[in-house]
C-alpha cells in the first residue's frame, strides 16, 4: 500500500497484516502521487470559479467531473499513469 506520509497515515498501535507492505512516498513529492494531479484537474475543470448553493450541489459537480474523466481514459492515463502503477511488483 502506497501512502503519502500524512500524519493520519501513521499509528503506533496499527497491526499490519503480514501480506501487506507499507511504502511511504517522500515528503513534498506530489508528482509521485497521481491522485494529486487528478484532484487538481477536477478542481480546475469542474469546481473552479463557481459558488455552490449547497454541499450536495458541490458533490454533484465533483461526481460529474469524475464521470467525465472516467469517459476519457487516455487523458486520465496522462494524468495518473505511473510506471509503478502500470507495472506493479
Amino acid at each position: 500500500m502506497v501512502l503519502d506520509g500524512a500524519g493520519w497515515h501513521k499509528a503506533g498501535d496499527l497491526e499490519i497484516p503480514k501480506r501487506v507492505r507499507l511504502a511511504f512516498l517522500p515528503p513534498y513529492s506530489p508528482e509521485l502521487n497521481p491522485e494529486e494531479q487528478v484532484r487538481d484537474e477536477l478542481r480546475e475543470k469542474s469546481l473552479a470559479n463557481r459558488v455552490f448553493a449547497t454541499l450536495d450541489a458541490a458533490l454533484d459537480a465533483a461526481r460529474e467531473g469524475l464521470a467525465a474523466m472516467a469517459n476519457l481514459p487516455e487523458a486520465l492515463m496522462r494524468l495518473a499513469g505511473r510506471k509503478w502503477i502500470l507495472d506493479p511488483l
